[in-house]
């Protein structure tokens, strides 16, 4: 039988699943990703460990390479995501679902650890996540918390937000410090206006608004979308990211991950 996450990517490589990724392939890790050309890298690389609450670095390939053996067999990074940004000069300029024409020699595959691997966590200590339950994209904010520079790369922290009452949430604590490769503890909790958020209704890059119920605070995890505030603010020539929330599947367990 064909492990989980190979099914998973076999629809996406054909062209005929192009949605989100979150519901897929349970216990698996799911990625983030950004490609860019080999001049770039070290400094991408050095943002990566300067940053690692909102860039954890799981994988990183090799030049011209679209492989990633160390997060699976047969990864292909040129198919194996749903949607693609293709980002020029900071804009993005299309969003495609297979980069195969776009591929050249020279570019780098970075993995960074994503926020589905940690809610599985969470769900199974019988704590809901309530845009889970609702078949919704996580909300994601832009915060006035600044990452640390390398190179041209650099921008504001991007965080995702869960509600939880406040004995949700110290669980929730706990349990997310366990997981530092795909983003540990959250970053806050509580007053978004303290970290620069002035509307929890309107989230941005594609999230949905999610409901806060009386008596539950919102906490804020760092989200790996901050990479691509940092690549658009670097204003490459030519790089490629994921849409959010359409991330690639790879082979290595959520359990792995916990320390």
């Amino acid at each position: 039988m064909r492990p989980a996450a190979s099914e998973a990517r076999r629809p996406i490589r054909a062209g005929s699943y192009r949605g989100q990724t979150g519901t897929l392939a349970r216990g698996f890790v799911q990625a983030n990703i950004v490609i860019l050309p080999e001049r770039h890298a070290a400094d991408f690389l050095a943002f990566c460990q300067r940053n690692p609450k909102p860039c954890p670095l799981l994988a990183m390939g090799r030049p011209g390479d679209p492989s990633l053996p160390m997060l699976g067999n047969d990864i292909d990074m040129r198919t194996d995501v749903p949607a693609y940004r293709i980002v020029e000069h900071g804009r993005e300029t299309a969003i495609v679902h297979d980069i195969t024409s776009h591929w050249r020699d020279d570019l780098v595959s970075f993995a960074l650890g994503c926020s589905f691997s940690f809610e599985e966590a969470i769900e199974e200590a019988g704590l809901g996540i309530r845009h889970n339950e609702l078949g919704l994209v996580n909300p994601m904010y832009t915060t006035n918390i600044a990452t640390t520079p390398a190179g041209p790369f650099k921008g504001p922290v991007v965080v995702t937000m869960r509600p939880f009452t406040p004995a949700g949430a110290i669980r929730a604590i706990q349990i997310t410090s366990r997981f530092p490769q795909v983003h540990g503890a959250p970053i806050h909790f509580g007053d978004p206006a303290a970290i620069g958020i002035a509307d929890l209704a309107k989230p941005e890059y594609g999230g949905d608004a999610v409901p806060i119920h009386a008596g539950e605070v919102p906490v804020f995890w760092a989200c790996g979308v901050t990479s691509q505030q940092a690549v658009e603010q670097a204003a490459l020539p030519f790089c490629i990211t994921h849409k959010p929330a359409s991330m690639l599947i790879t082979d290595r367990r959520n359990a792995e991950l916990s320390v």
